[in-house]
């Protein structure tokens, strides 16, 4: 085994979910691709030490990205990304040829000019459902037409099989160079009831994620901003991990120095009384019928935290889960941890865009299963960091669209305006 940091590049980055997963894995992911520049400076918030280049993938080269980042010539590992496939129900028509998958497209172009020695393309389940297969055996075709083979026993992989308290299913699909060896699908993560003989997934609750949480309502500062310094209470064993408050064997992500009394991503919602009255009255578990929020169950998963709408389709904000025990809706770092995002990690300060960030990314601990399977066929043993890192320069996480485009270089209608509608700002 050689002992090693392989490099990565993600080409969908978002605020870094899938980065996060494949550094913690053992990877160095060197550069990562995002078009929204709000997204691009949180992610470069939280992995400052890398390169976050705000660009299309559409317009990028492999050139661009090599010389805009440390990877140079250096051979690269994976790459890996979500790209969205809009236009795979189209019949009598070449998906690669619609317009609306250039981004399946251009992330295909991408891989095929980084060489890397793997990819994972990550995507809702949707596309491999009936004649969605079509456009699939299309993306296996021109793989294998340019030197690549893919993993065609493809799999639906559910985030709550691997840690993560949230009922997520996301299709991956895995290949690499010809002459190499495919990697497998990770397995699902089991705990053994031996009083009924039985194997069964194992996952953290919804409770496990957030019961030591300060409840933010006894904090009136989080009215008008998103941090304050609060008591936590005690920690579940999924908390402990996700703190670094216990060793984690195989975790190889660089440590952040962060203030452990500090809650953040933690601004109040303004809820009516009404809407109070609504949450109180709702079993958890159930949908309450008037906002159709579910009431999360304490003792289950969080069922899978959606992003809304973009700027440029209405900006709406997606429904979001009450409270188990405090009829409220979920704060933002509420869902970073029913999302498995680790506490030192920052969003940005406005809920609309905090729940978008989550809900657009993969859970990072999904993601690194999936790139754990990747490390063993690399033959790599990974390096653990010594060195900690601190994370600066929080005025990032306040920028608005023209003042993250204007810091990243790029037009502030590089991904359209944001469209206010009455119904996208209203609160419950």
């Amino acid at each position: 085994m050689t002992q090693k940091r392989p490099i990565a590049v993600d080409l969908f980055a978002g605020v870094g979910g899938m980065t996060l997963g494949f550094e913690q894995a053992g990877f160095d992911v060197l550069a990562s691709i995002e078009i929204d520049p709000v997204h691009c400076i949180i992610h470069h918030y939280n992995f400052p030490f890398w390169t976050t280049i705000c660009a299309s993938v559409t317009m990028i080269t492999a050139k661009e990205i090599r010389e805009l980042s440390t990877i140079k010539n250096k051979p690269i590992d994976v790459v890996f990304g979500g790209p969205p496939c809009q236009g795979f129900s189209l019949m009598g028509k070449r998906s690669l040829e619609d317009n609306r998958n250039s981004l399946v497209k251009h992330f295909i172009r991408l891989v095929l000019e980084l060489e890397p020695k793997y990819f994972v393309m990550e995507n809702v389940p949707g596309i491999a459902i009936g004649k969605h297969q079509n456009s699939l055996q299309e993306i296996f075709d021109e793989f294998a037409n340019n030197n690549y083979q893919v993993q065609t026993e493809y799999e639906i992989l559910n985030a709550a099989n691997y840690g993560v308290p949230q009922l997520r299913k996301r299709l991956f699909l895995i290949g690499s160079k010809k002459g190499l060896k495919l990697p497998n699908y990770p397995n699902i993560r089991t705990k053994y009831y031996p009083e009924d003989n039985l194997l069964l997934p194992q996952s953290p609750t919804v409770k496990d994620a957030i019961q030591d949480l300060p409840e933010v309502n006894h904090y009136p500062e989080l009215n008008y901003r998103d941090w304050v310094i609060a008591d936590y209470s005690q920690p579940s064993h999924y908390v402990k991990k996700l703190k670094n408050l216990s060793n984690v064997i195989d975790d190889y992500s660089y440590p952040r120095n962060y203030n452990k009394t500090l809650l953040t991503a933690s601004l109040r919602t303004k809820h009516t009384q009404k809407s109070i009255d609504r949450f109180n009255q709702t079993i958890p578990g159930k949908i309450e019928p008037i906002s159709r929020f579910l009431k999360l169950n304490p003792d289950g998963l969080c069922n899978t935290l959606r992003a809304g709408t973009p700027s440029n389709r209405g900006a709406y904000t997606s429904p979001r889960p009450i409270h188990p025990f405090t009829p409220r809706c979920i704060t933002v770092r509420e869902a970073a941890r029913l999302h498995s995002y680790p506490d030192w990690f920052r969003f940005h300060v406005t809920k609309w865009h905090g729940f978008r960030q989550i809900g657009n990314s993969v859970p990072p601990l999904l993601a690194k299963a999936v790139a754990q399977e990747i490390i063993k066929v690399l033959e790599i043993s990974p390096v653990k960091p010594r060195k900690k890192y601190e994370l600066k320069n929080e005025d990032l996480l306040s920028f608005n669209m023209t003042q993250a485009a204007q810091y990243c270089n790029v037009s502030p209608d590089i991904i359209g305006k944001r469209i206010r509608t009455k119904d996208s700002r209203k609160e419950t």
